[in-house]
């Protein structure tokens, strides 16, 4: 902390990786950020005023251990906002730990994790996967094929596919991993041509999910039956800001995120506004900008009710009460520090945009080791099973 003002002056660090082979989804975080924080900055409710240290790992894992140090032991940074992936976030959990730092991890991941050193603000495994199967089970069926990135994302992710196919009697028909940014899917194409899965579940990330799409639409344009509307990829990390790499090709394929930028409420339609003043009314913001922008801001309000940025009186007051975000009134779990998020899902349609066609009636409560995971509900929700053994996720 400084006094280059009259109120103090609190730094914060930011680690994106807006260069790299997830450079996309790391520009909507930080333009979010920067949103937040110009706000905050200019807003006399905020007695004090939040100095971004800003680093760019450009992907590479090591730099992320390097910058989190040098932020917390060089600049003074308490509070460390960013990584996106989960190898980049497991890469800094260490420091921040050690240093007693707080890492506010933004982003949707697989879950079983808990540390006392990190707010999990994203959607974890209750809030992503579990409802979007809820959704695209009865809807086009129980066979499905996975796909990922070769790292904890993808393989935990899949894991959690896998066993929730298992739990009603489904059947997974094939499994296939790429090293992060390869675009190497024939492979992949040829596999799910074969074997005609009902859906697809895509935990691929960058440069290997667009190869993907742009290879399964051309599947479709050859043989009908992988049409979009008849077996749909499925993902659990994609928002507006990639749209445009896929282009037609993402048309009619489904996501889930816990924001999408078409909602029409209130709410929305007012900070929708100020984000167009902010960014250009041509920009769509993805469910990552509303991210980016609501943890800066719960930081922020912590921060206000403390009194100061000091990490246990910040981590107390954010437990306290629920903040506002582009999505709704936000409180973070105490037991395991993962907020309570409302589940979305969307088709993608032209020009940028997803149609809403599923949305929880409420905020679901963070469960991000599945131990309320019940069976029997999932099954009833995803209809009646065929005969057989039922595994449970454990």
């Amino acid at each position: 902390m400084g006094e280059t003002h009259s109120n103090p002056v609190y730094r914060v660090g930011f680690l994106y990786s807006v260069t790299g082979p997830y450079r996309t989804i790391a520009q909507d975080l930080y333009d979010g950020a920067r949103m937040a924080l110009d706000e905050v900055n200019n807003d006399s409710a905020f007695a004090f005023r939040l100095v971004p240290e800003f680093r760019d790992p450009a992907g590479v894992p090591e730099r992320y251990t390097e910058f989190c140090d040098s932020l917390i032991r060089r600049d003074g940074c308490k509070h460390i906002i960013g990584t996106i992936t989960s190898l980049a976030r497991k890469e800094v959990l260490p420091t921040v730990e050690k240093f007693d730092a707080l890492l506010w991890y933004p982003c949707p991941y697989e879950g079983f994790e808990c540390s006392e050193n990190v707010i999990y603000t994203g959607a974890n495994p209750n809030q992503h996967i579990l409802p979007l199967f809820e959704h695209v089970v009865p809807k086009f069926g129980r066979r499905v094929y996975l796909t990922g990135s070769n790292y904890i994302w993808g393989w935990e992710t899949n894991r959690i596919g896998r066993e929730l196919i298992q739990a009603c009697n489904g059947e997974v028909l094939g499994e296939k991993y790429l090293p992060i940014d390869s675009v190497d899917v024939d492979h992949i194409i040829e596999d799910i041509k074969a074997k005609k899965p009902d859906f697809i579940l895509n935990n691929l990330i960058g440069n290997s999910s667009y190869a993907l799409f742009r290879a399964y639409q051309k599947l479709g344009q050859e043989d009908p039956e992988f049409a979009a509307a008849k077996r749909p990829i499925v993902s659990c990390n994609l928002t507006e800001c990639e749209l445009g790499q896929l282009g037609e090709a993402g048309i009619g394929h489904l996501s889930t995120a816990i924001y999408f930028a078409n909602q029409t409420d209130a709410e929305n339609t007012e900070w929708l506004a100020r984000f167009h003043e902010f960014a250009g009314a041509d920009r769509i913001p993805s469910a990552f900008v509303a991210q980016g922008y609501a943890t800066v801001k719960m930081l922020a309000q912590s921060i206000r009710r403390a009194g100061n940025d000091d990490v246990p009186a910040v981590r107390h007051h954010l437990m306290r009460k629920p903040v506002q975000t582009p999505f709704g009134m936000v409180q973070i779990d105490a037991t395991n520090n993962h907020a309570a998020l409302t589940p979305l899902i969307g088709e993608i349609g032209e020009a940028g945009w997803f149609k809403i066609v599923s949305r929880a009636d409420h905020a679901v409560v963070p469960d991000p080791y599945l131990v309320h995971f019940d069976a029997d509900d999932f099954r009833r929700k995803v209809g009646k099973p065929v005969a057989g053994n039922l595994r449970v996720v454990s």
